[in-house]
């Protein structure tokens, strides 16, 4: 195994070294990293929007050189906006990992808050090092620059599959380590902003796993998800891979459409955590003999409501910012419509809990209040504000029946119910666009003439190509993630020993005990 490694670092070490060398053609863009070139007269009104050629421009140099250098201030002040709005946006979604360790430590049990606290900690830090390696790479190594920061044109190795005569983007091939060409201001920014979504992915089947998964088997899953999986498929919608395309060789809308990760994020972590959970199996004592569930409650139910308001606070980050353009206006919207949601998924989720069981469930809202949070993040620039509220309310009841079916009919133990709130409603946002986009927004997105309208607004068109994205997002995620936990379980055990799980997992995987205040102490003799 070790081989294996060594070979695999230095293959992607000979790809940072080899790949600059093709990038440095003479009618190749150069990287930037100071950014001082960055925006010019050219982006005044956008690189795509009726930007002046070259020619344009050496003419008014020559004829207005005052005007010629007060449009290149400009242009560059435009493009430092979107990039401090970008980056701030990232500061944000960074946070939300906080939100997401509190959530997760809340809804379990106390003798693992340590242990649970140590994954949802360290999935940043090995998360962000395997993204560094090579995720960001696979990714955006082929996205071929981003005209709202008016940068990133070195990203422009995109590996492909030719079928009919038509280019179907695999995966990126330049920006391994972030060295050589994409040395640049402009891709710097861009790989902080996507790292922090990458890692939210990352941590959600840490909730489901939670209590029973070792330590040592998180370490590799960890690095696996980072560089290989949620690239992967994250290429093939945002980084010009091939379900981006299928509206310019289809006709299917604009192609699958996912503004800001209810299935590039979401469902990605959601179906991990789905495979995780079936391989894991469930927490001792979960289900009584004739299969029913035990409750196993969460031992700190304000930690996980705090962590919930935590992560709904970066949501706007997430979503808003996925403009990538602070002088993009679309923004108020979204982040209105990602509120309304909010504010219906935690309504409809206590309303079927109260008419159900006859009290409302604070756990239930608070995950229906995520629920509605992440089935907006694909539509939430797509759609009106009733839309808004009707994709939340749906989510939430969603969220409810579908945490029973996981629990009572799959028995899955999912302690925090990540399955049900990322998975099914990522898988609910992405086929949102389809039906809910309103034609007001997303004008000549992913290269197709015209804004993104959903079945209701006379497109049925995108709705087969969401349903496309969100098929080919399952089957992708859960092959690859069952045969890696299948493997990694032969080789690093997933789960812990039976006495360990017992008696709490802290000092056990994590050396620490977060409440030792009220832990017995055993008696040694």
């Amino acid at each position: 195994m070790k081989k294996g490694i060594h070979f695999l670092l230095l293959a992607l070490l000979t790809l940072t070294l080899a790949l600059p060398l093709t990038a440095l053609a003479d009618d190749a863009p150069v990287p930037d990293p100071s950014g001082a070139s960055i925006g010019t007269a050219a982006d005044v009104v956008g690189a795509t929007a009726g930007a002046p050629t070259k020619e344009d421009m050496a003419t008014l140099a020559e004829k207005e050189p005052l005007a010629a250098k007060l449009a290149d201030v400009v242009g560059h002040n435009r493009i430092s906006i979107n990039m401090v709005w970008t980056l701030i946006c990232g500061f944000l979604v960074m946070f939300m990992q906080a939100g997401f360790a509190l959530a997760e430590t809340g809804f379990t049990r106390a003798k693992n808050a340590g242990h649970t606290m140590a994954m949802n900690f360290m999935v940043y830090g090995i998360g962000m090092l395997g993204y560094w390696i090579c995720g960001f790479a696979l990714q955006m190594g082929g996205v071929g620059g981003v005209a709202s920061l008016g940068g990133a044109q070195v990203l422009a190795n995109e590996v492909s599959i030719n079928i009919g005569g038509n280019e179907f983007g695999i995966f990126g091939a330049t920006g391994f380590f972030l060295s050589g060409v994409s040395y640049d201001a402009v891709v710097f920014s861009l790989f902080l902003f996507q790292m922090v979504f990458m890692d939210t992915t990352a941590t959600i089947p840490t909730g489901t796993m939670a209590e029973r998964w070792t330590f040592k088997s998180f370490v590799p899953y960890a690095f696996f998800i980072s560089m290989f999986v949620y690239p992967l498929y994250a290429n093939w919608v945002w980084g010009g891979g091939w379900l981006s395309t299928l509206g310019k060789y289809f006709a299917l809308g604009h192609g699958t459409v996912d503004f800001a990760g209810s299935s590039v994020v979401h469902m990605t972590g959601g179906v991990a955590a789905l495979v995780g959970g079936m391989i894991l199996g469930p927490r001792l004592g979960k289900y009584r003999e004739d299969g029913t569930p035990n409750a196993l409650p969460g031992h700190h139910i304000p930690m996980a409501v705090t962590g919930c308001f935590i992560l709904a606070f970066g949501w706007f980050g997430f979503n808003a910012g996925s403009s990538l353009a602070g002088t993009d206006l679309r923004i108020g919207v979204v982040a209105t419509n990602t509120m309304l949601a909010s504010a219906a998924g935690a309504m409809s989720s206590m309303l079927y809990m109260w008419i159900r069981f006859g009290k409302p469930d604070i756990s239930m809202i608070a995950n229906g209040f995520l629920a509605g949070l992440v089935a907006i993040t694909a539509p939430c620039a797509f759609v009106n504000s009733v839309s808004a509220v009707i994709i939340g309310a749906i989510a939430g009841v969603l969220l409810c029946l579908s945490v029973f079916f996981v629990e009572g009919t799959l028995k899955i133990d999912d302690p925090v119910g990540a399955i049900s709130v990322h998975g099914v409603n990522g898988a609910f946002g992405l086929l949102s666009v389809g039906l809910f986009a309103d034609g007001t927004y997303g004008d000549a997105l992913n290269g197709v003439d015209g804004t993104v309208k959903g079945l209701f607004y006379g497109d049925g068109g995108q709705l087969v190509a969401q349903l496309i994205g969100i098929c080919t997002n399952f089957v992708f995620v859960f092959l690859v993630m069952y045969v890696f936990f299948k493997v990694l379980n032969v080789i690093v055990p997933l789960r812990v020993k039976p006495e360990h799980e017992l008696e709490g997992l802290d000092q056990y995987e994590v050396a620490v005990t977060a409440y030792p205040e009220f832990v017995l102490q055993k008696t040694h003799r």
